[in-house]
């Protein structure tokens, strides 16, 4: 879609800040006492990992996200993008902030799915933007066997 440059700016900006208050709800459940003492995996990864790949996976997000606008402008795509999001935030507050690393598990399969959901939506609307998703799903499925390995570590 052809849009002027102050709307692709305004929009981007938008499309960025949205992505990023997913993981500005995760600030307010900041990993705690009850996270260093539960069991891990010897391969669970060191704690100062998290914020350059969750930068660096937020970024390739956004940008995805603002390409498919700019093919299509807000569609079933975006709204794919949005539910992710949705679900990326809810994770942080479950696991966390509630302490409650089974219904995280539940989140975050969910997340998996609307992540390969939005995957598939970008492929239509822009090749370039469903491969930045990539690295995301790829980390996200990480994320759920190591979720998976926690919750039965530590099962009371």
């Amino acid at each position: 879609m052809n849009r002027s440059v102050p709307i692709q700016i305004l929009v981007g900006i938008g499309i960025l800040l949205m992505t990023l208050a997913a993981p500005s709800l995760g600030a307010l459940s900041p990993p705690a006492d009850w996270y260093q003492n539960i069991n891990k995996p010897t391969w669970n990864p060191p704690p100062w990992i998290f914020g350059p790949v969750w930068s660096a996976l937020y970024l390739m997000m956004a940008m995805a996200a603002f390409l498919v606008w700019k093919a299509e402008g807000w569609s079933r795509a975006m709204t794919a993008y949005l539910v992710q999001l949705i679900f990326n935030a809810s994770w942080t507050p479950l696991f966390f902030g509630a302490k409650r690393i089974d219904w995280a598990y539940v989140d975050i399969v969910a997340l998996w799915f609307a992540i390969l959901v939005t995957i598939l939506c970008f492929w239509k609307a822009n090749k370039v933007a469903a491969w930045l998703m990539v690295p995301y799903l790829g980390w996200v499925s990480f994320a759920t066997v190591l979720n998976a390995t926690l919750w039965a570590m530590n099962r009371l």
